[in-house]
């Protein structure tokens, strides 16, 4: 689970952030701290309802887990870059799947980053403005 941490209000830009991750606790903390942040968030609990969420909510950035029922991240990920290209919005894994081959295959789909939990929601939130086009 995050620590939630009291991180001062963001100077930069607003971001629509898309979270994808089954882990209901970690999507709510997380979405209260992006929130907090001035950022807009939507919630999305399984992989296969991610393209219909990109869609409507057109976010700049997409926080995925790797391990969702429906579609796992690695699968949304490419679909999203076949879907898009180059207007594909950031896609960054946050996700328990930390071996070689993870990353490998995280790099082949698409992620511009790759998270691991536990990992650290100050550095998550400073690393989103430096992506998001």
């Amino acid at each position: 689970m995050i620590a939630a941490h009291h991180i001062s209000p963001m100077s930069s830009p607003r971001l629509r952030v898309l979270i994808a991750d089954d882990e209901r606790d970690e999507v709510a903390t997380l979405a209260a701290l992006l929130t907090e942040e001035g950022h807009q968030v939507r919630e999305v609990y399984r992989g296969d309802a991610v393209p219909d969420h990109v869609r409507d909510f057109a976010p700049h950035v997409v926080l995925l887990d790797i391990g969702m029922p429906g579609m796992n991240g690695y699968l949304v990920a490419k679909s999203l870059r076949d879907e898009y290209g180059e207007k594909c919005p950031v896609l960054i894994a946050v996700t328990a799947w930390d071996k070689g081959t993870h990353r490998m295959y995280g790099k082949i789909a698409g992620f511009t980053k790759y998270l691991t939990k536990p990992y650290d929601p100050a550095a998550l939130l400073a690393l989103l403005p430096t992506l998001a086009r």
